[in-house]
């Protein structure tokens, strides 16, 4: 009876061992299989860590270390402007921090577009290119298209006078596609809601200011918005008030030349008589 016992004991624990193992062998067989398809899901593609904004950071406000953090981005779709090193982003340190330009999303990456140099205010100094000047045009409702003009965006300029010598006025495009830096005194580009302005501040190049300044001198000057994806160029335009109204100046009226008569006279005693006669030709 105990031999019984015995072998039926050795025997459980046989079979319990080779479940163990059994089930050992599927337990990492899986996991294999696991780790084999995580692996398959992991990116193929090449990272870059790049600083951006922890939180919503607005027009005007001054980044400090506390506003960014580096996160992983695809090499293959970095915009260009980023920043990859706390030194690139604070040379100077936080004693001479960048200001932001325009409104930066929680998780955006920094841009240098969006941000002023170290040290600089947001104002409209650091909008303007290399080689550019800032130049203010005075509008109203009707020459300032009625309050939708913001900062970023781009005009044509018409001018509307008389030339000199003359008592008829006409209109003519004399600059286009001409950026917008400042509506009265906001240089915000985020900016939405319409400004009833009295001047429109535009870049421009110094020989177009001294253009705009003799136009705004000798006559009056109108803006007109160009499309945000419009990149047409406007041809030559003048209108004066007989184009407007379809008037077409008659030609001028040409006389037909006197028919030529030839005559001789002769004397009769004290009578002149004419004879017509034949012309000679040439």
């Amino acid at each position: 009876m105990r031999v019984v016992f015995g072998l039926v004991l050795i025997l459980g624990l046989g079979l319990a061992g080779f479940a163990v193992y059994m089930a050992k062998n599927y337990i990492q067989g899986y996991q294999a299989q696991l780790e084999q398809e995580r692996a398959n899901r992991a990116p193929t593609f090449d990272t870059v860590e790049v600083y951006v904004a922890k939180q919503k950071l607005e027009y005007g406000q001054r980044l400090m270390k506390d506003n960014v953090q580096l996160v992983s981005y695809p090499a293959s779709a970095l915009p260009e402007g980023t920043f990859t090193t706390m030194e690139a982003l604070f040379p100077e340190g936080e004693d001479e921090p960048r200001t932001v330009l325009r409104s930066i999303e929680p998780k955006e990456a920094l841009l240098k577009v969006k941000l002023t140099g170290p040290g600089e205010d947001a104002g409209i100094t650091s909008q303007l290119e290399k080689g550019m000047r800032a130049f203010a045009i005075k509008v109203d409702v009707s020459s300032g298209v009625s309050g939708f003009l913001r900062p970023g965006d781009r005009v044509d300029v018409y001018w509307t006078g008389r030339a000199p010598g003359s008592r008829a006025s006409f209109t003519q495009l004399i600059e286009t596609g001409v950026r917008i830096v400042a509506v009265d005194q906001v240089a915000n580009v985020d900016r939405t809601e319409a400004i009833i302005a009295r001047t429109v501040t535009v870049s421009i190049k110094p020989q177009q200011v001294a253009a705009l300044a003799q136009a705004q001198s000798s006559g009056r000057l109108s803006l007109s918005l160009v499309g945000a994806e419009d990149d047409s160029t406007a041809d030559a335009i003048q209108v004066d008030q007989r184009s407007l109204l379809g008037i077409v100046e008659a030609a001028p009226r040409v006389e037909a030349p006197a028919e030529e008569i030839c005559t001789i006279k002769t004397r009769r005693g004290g009578e002149v008589i004419t004879t017509p006669i034949p012309c000679a030709t040439n």
